[in-house]
């Protein structure tokens, strides 16, 4: 099977795979987490997967240099173990620095191929396409086909307690990754002053509670004959066996817009974790910000909320709030000044992408109230605009 992910997010899939799921068939490729297992693992993964963006069947691969290789490999691919004779096969993909560089062209000969092969193996010349729907994936890499079955849908970061959202949302997936970085469970006060639609604060309270993300949506692959319903349902028992509300975690998001407010707390109700987070209208420069804990920050990047002048002066703004506090600091940003606007250097860095933006994940968890911002300035005077 295949996870993909957003990257710089592979290694925590990996290790979702290795610790949750105990599996030791595993490996981090770029944009992509490859691993063995079988139905149960299928539908654990997409239950329990925090950080992937989705689980595929990987069913072969084999040169591609000609659509009639193209043709011929498809067809080689035992589609009848998964696909019955009114299953509905559409097909998407991509091609990247190959000779079939046509996605269109590739579509239609795979769709073909395949529906050789099954006709082939169920004897019917034509196939009806009523059933369950068996979404075909296919990459096509420097003349090398990839071809998948999509198992879960719409994805996993599609957790089911967001139907709104503000302007510029952090994927789900992303927000959890940056609570896993931080290595936070629950045991430290945390809090989001920039909490939009409330996603970093819920991720962590599902954490928290060992909630699995996926409890609240259903898959694709459920509906598969292939997969028998009792599958899914052992899994979504364990899962929801695993679930601990007696947590004891001190969440807390806030932001200036109270619209925004309304809305976190209307996706912590629908994500059963209201209970753990306490949300509030604050203005994110004016909070007392001098108890330990740990802090979580996506403020506006410049890119679809604010202008970047306007962003990186709220940076400031907010690098001179937190100059004095005790917290641990995980703060994103796609703006390469963020740290002469904040006026620190992060003591580690970890590039992310939101969606398509490229990111970086600035961690700041050494840093010593004793310690000036002057001194933090001084450090950064060697910084030019292009650095």
């Amino acid at each position: 099977m295949c996870c993909p992910t957003l990257f710089g997010l592979e290694g925590i899939v990996a290790d979702e795979l290795r610790f949750g799921g105990g599996l030791t068939t595993v490996r981090a490729e770029n944009g992509r987490v490859l691993f063995e297992g079988d139905e149960r693992t299928l539908a654990w993964a997409n239950l329990n997967l925090r950080c992937a963006e989705r689980v595929l069947i990987r069913l072969g691969s084999f040169p591609a240099a000609s659509f009639d290789a193209l043709f011929e490999g498809v067809r080689a691919l035992p589609w009848e173990q998964f696909i019955p004779a009114d299953g509905a096969f559409p097909v998407k993909g991509h091609c990247l620095d190959a000779a079939l560089h046509s996605v269109p062209d590739c579509q239609k000969i795979i769709k073909k191929a395949v529906a050789a092969r099954l006709g082939e193996q169920y004897h019917q010349s034509w196939l009806e396409e009523t059933g369950a729907k068996y979404q075909i994936q296919f990459a096509i890499m420097r003349d090398t086909a990839e071809l998948y079955l999509d198992t879960t849908g719409a994805g996993l970061h599609k957790r089911g307690y967001r139907a709104n959202s503000n302007a510029a949302p952090l994927r789900e997936t992303l927000a959890a990754a940056m609570v896993k970085l931080a290595r936070w469970r629950g045991r430290e006060p945390l809090i989001d002053p920039f909490c939009g639609s409330g996603t970093i604060a819920i991720e962590a309270a599902m954490i928290a509670q060992r909630r699995a993300p996926g409890l609240l949506r259903a898959f694709e692959a459920e509906k598969w004959a292939c997969i028998a319903p009792s599958v899914w349902q052992q899994a979504r028992e364990a899962a929801l066996a695993n679930v601990d509300t007696d947590t004891a975690a001190d969440i807390v998001g806030s932001d200036i817009d109270p619209a925004c407010v309304q809305l976190s707390a209307e996706n912590a109700r629908k994500a059963g974790v209201a209970s753990a987070i306490r949300f509030e209208q604050a203005d994110a420069l004016e909070r007392d910000y001098s108890d330990p804990g740990v802090l979580f920050a996506n403020p506006p990047y410049g890119e679809r909320l604010l202008d970047v002048q306007t962003a990186e002066k709220l940076y400031a703004g907010l690098g001179q709030a937190l100059a004095a506090s005790p917290r641990k600091q995980y703060i994103l940003s796609s703006d390469p000044l963020f740290e002469r606007c904040f006026g620190r250097k992060a003591d580690k860095r970890r590039k992310l992408y939101n969606g398509m933006l490229k990111c970086e994940l600035h961690m700041y968890f050494k840093h010593s109230p004793r310690r000036s911002a002057k001194t933090d300035r001084d450090s950064l005077s060697g910084f030019t605009k292009n650095s």
